[in-house]
């Protein structure tokens, strides 16, 4: 089975089972709907632990979390740290022009010259607009995901063409 990340619990908040989940997707309204079953990898296990979504709120840059079943927070304390994921069924159609963050990252970004930029490794969501952390070699550029920058995406070829604006590769 494919699985998709899609935030890692970094803390418990509160007493009453409640996590904090740093989010890596951008359908967290969707993917913690109250009913929604996500599932947690622990290190050193082999299955996942299914969990039934009770509550979602958003709380300054994270999302609040509690589970059904899981009442305080020694019921949750041992996830900190791990993963939380949906299995690929879970995974909704997207519009045109719109991409999973697994469909990005590993891409080869390139000027509209050829130039190779480096590969996508990592998206941030710091606000306004989607952030591509690119790196080649020990090199790393921040990409904005904008469309005065992002001319192209060839999710088959795995390739994206942006036009470099003046200091973006600086």
């Amino acid at each position: 089975m494919k699985w998709f990340k899609v935030g890692k619990i970094v803390n418990t908040h509160g007493v009453k089972g409640e996590v904090r989940i740093v989010s890596t997707t951008d359908f967290a309204d969707e993917r913690y709907e109250k009913g929604n079953k996500l599932y947690i990898f622990k290190e050193k296990q082999s299955e996942p632990v299914e969990v039934t979504v009770a509550s979602h709120r958003r709380h300054k840059n994270f999302d609040l979390l509690t589970f059904e079943g899981y009442h305080n927070v020694n019921d949750v304390e041992h996830y900190k740290n791990c993963e939380v994921k949906i299995p690929e069924e879970q995974l909704t159609d997207l519009e045109d022009g719109e991409f999973y963050f697994h469909e990005i990252i590993g891409c080869t970004v390139k000027t509209e010259d050829g130039v190779e930029v480096g590969t996508v490794k990592e998206i941030l969501t710091p606000g306004a607009n989607d952030v591509w952390v690119v790196k080649k070699g020990g090199k790393e550029v921040l990409i904005p995901y904008i469309d005065d920058v992002v001319q192209s995406i060839d999710i088959d070829e795995k390739e994206i063409v942006i036009t470099v604006m003046e200091g973006l590769l600086d």
